[in-house]
């Protein structure tokens, strides 16, 4: 038997598609007449053969690493899609890639009481199926072929995800079992499976007949002049075709006298319906004996079927045009999921920058309240008023006479109390708003998640504590603001001083000037804030006496950024929650469609 690779490497140079060297690869059970051994053009085959499983196989993978979780328009059509394709590479794909030798698969599908069945036994010469025009009949689907092969369908690779039974089962047998059943009435090189009807009333039958269309070398659509017309014929026709199947079409009961009439019509919906190159037979209405029509009924399909599977070449053209067009298909196929996948992610994207907005308008505000004054009231107040009104202010400035005293003996010019006390306030009023912002911007996220439909999701799902800040925020953002205040201070001290001729004749206590400077940025003197003392203690003239209006804008600039930054960071800290709860309810993130798309032109490579 001439393996179908040595054909399909031809007609490769036609389509572009490599479908497979000869022989067996992985641990899978080698078919019956595989080639033993390469030569050197059957070796350069192997290497062509091992780069497209590798990239098919990359192509399945991406399509499993991800969920249509969000319920969008159109979600239901691409959760299905995603599944043919995972399917079609595992049931399929795959293996026929790396099946030389083994026979063409020919699945008949149709709908209740077309009389598929019943030409799947005419064509073994015997009743294999049970047949039936007022039920589905075909629970399980049957396979048969020729002896050699039975075992190779039972244990080769083919439809992965079907269970197997040995038959003869002369009645259909509940559940997805593929009962295999071995015939000498077909030749080797050809296998028929009667599918379940794909109009049937139990669900999974339709099931299986799509699962099993994609799983064809040939389909063979089997419909009845009186039902032809039926939308889900066509429906099925058409998948066929867009899945890259080699179709075939039989029309049976086509009643005597009028039947031209019928014949010619459903050929003009072939051709209306972009399937007007299937090979076409037709059944007249006539006697069934025994499960099984007159010889003379089905020869035209027996003599093209048998022919073909006898006749190696034919059978390579048709597996070799099958799966071209299966291959051919991923080129529209994956990127009209990758293009569903993007839905998806857009929604993500959606909920993402509800998250940024609530915090970037928490920033905002809190970003105002630091500077309006609104802050210098209560505790910071008092320590504030303490410490300027009682003298400790003035007495933080210190005119030098002559040389600066050293050592031990030079003298405290403020007292520590009121410094650590006034700092104290200003950190605990700065973590009071910050963690008050927190609070209302997570609130905010959920209710604006709460008000879009994929947030709603998200918030169903198994994570917790969404609505409130995270529990670690208050000892991160006490460390912020203890920082900021150090770096405050370092201000003071390295860049304070830039007009010499004050520097010579001033020093000062920089940790009380650092928070004399603190009390500015907050805002001081732009709310109503009267200081008991006069109007000396005014921080910014007093800074602006001592350091001069340029470093003081400059360091002011500096400090204000600096506690910007630290409290975007706890705010981005507090985000990174939304984005983890994004990632556990599954929904995809920008990279997946981007490696679907990657994937797809990977494969085109490889061919």
């Amino acid at each position: 038997m001439t393996p179908p690779a040595e054909q399909s490497a031809v007609h490769d140079e036609k389509a572009g598609a490599v479908p497979g060297p000869r022989g067996r690869s992985g641990t899978s059970r080698a078919a019956p007449g595989g080639g033993s051994g390469d030569t050197p053009d059957e070796a350069g085959i192997s290497v062509r053969q091992g780069k497209l499983v590798r990239a098919l196989g990359a192509l399945r993978d991406e399509l499993g690493a991800f969920e249509f979780l969000l319920d969008v328009p159109g979600v239901e059509e691409a959760r299905e899609a995603q599944l043919q394709l995972k399917n079609q590479l595992d049931d399929y794909v795959l293996p026929r890639i790396q099946a030389a030798g083994t026979p063409m698969l020919v699945v008949l599908g149709g709908s209740t009481g077309a009389g598929k069945s019943t030409l799947v036994n005419t064509l073994v010469g015997a009743r294999v199926s049970a047949t039936g025009v007022l039920r589905p009949t075909t629970s399980s689907p049957i396979l048969v072929c020729h002896p050699d092969f039975t075992d190779w369908f039972l244990e080769g690779p083919m439809l992965p995800g079907m269970g197997r039974v040995r038959g003869p089962a002369p009645d259909a047998i509940a559940g997805d079992q593929l009962v295999i059943i071995g015939s000498d009435a077909l030749p080797p090189g050809l296998a028929l499976l009667d599918s379940p009807d794909f109009d049937s009333v139990f669900e999974d039958h339709y099931e299986f007949a799509t699962k099993l269309m994609a799983a064809a070398d040939l389909w063979l659509c089997v419909t009845t002049a009186a039902r032809y017309a039926d939308a889900q014929v066509w429906e099925m026709l058409q998948r066929a075709r867009e899945n890259g199947a080699t179709i075939g079409v039989v029309l049976s009961r086509v009643p005597q006298g009028a039947g031209s009439e019928v014949v010619d019509h459903f050929g003009e919906m072939l051709v209306e319906h972009d399937v007007g190159e299937a090979r076409r037979f037709t059944i007249p209405e006539t006697r069934v004996e025994d499960s099984r029509l007159p010889e003379e009924a089905v020869e035209d399909i027996r003599e093209w079927l048998v022919g073909v599977g006898e006749n190696a070449d034919d059978r390579t053209v048709v597996i070799g045009d099958t799966l071209v067009g299966v291959l051919d298909s991923f080129r529209t196929r994956v990127p009209e999921l990758a293009k569903q996948v993007e839905a998806q992610v857009e929604k993500r994207a959606e909920l993402a920058r509800e998250v940024e907005s609530s915090y970037g308008t928490a920033l905002a505000e809190l970003d105002e309240a630091t500077r309006n004054g609104s802050l210098l009231r209560g505790e910071v107040l008092a320590r504030w008023q303490d410490f300027a009104g009682t003298g400790d202010l003035l007495r933080s400035l210190h005119v030098q006479r002559g040389r600066p005293k050293r050592g031990p003996s030079r003298r405290r010019r403020t007292s520590p109390t009121r410094v650590r006390a006034l700092k104290a306030a200003l950190r605990g009023g700065l973590e009071s708003l910050i963690l008050s912002s927190a609070e209302h911007a997570a609130d905010q996220v959920i209710v604006r998640w709460r008000d879009h439909p994929a947030g709603r999701q998200v918030l169903d799902g198994p994570v917790t504590g969404l609505g409130h800040a995270s529990p670690e925020l208050s000892r991160r953002v006490t460390r912020a603001v203890s920082a900021w205040q150090d770096h405050v201070h370092e201000l003071i001290r390295t860049e304070g001083v830039t007009k010499r001729s004050v520097a010579k004749v001033l020093s000062f206590d920089s940790e009380a000037v650092s928070l004399v400077l603190m009390i500015g940025l907050l805002g001081y003197g732009t709310s109503e804030v009267a200081v008991e003392g006069g109007t000396s203690a005014v921080p910014q003239r007093l800074l602006k006496a001592l350091f001069g209006a340029e470093s003081l804008r400059g360091m002011g600039a500096k400090a204000r950024a600096d506690l910007r930054s630290r409290i975007g960071m706890l705010f981005d800290e507090e985000s990174i929650r939304y984005g983890q709860a994004i990632d556990a309810a599954g929904i995809p993130d920008e990279t997946v469609p981007v490696q679907l798309y990657q994937a797809t032109y990977n494969l085109e490579v490889a061919r």
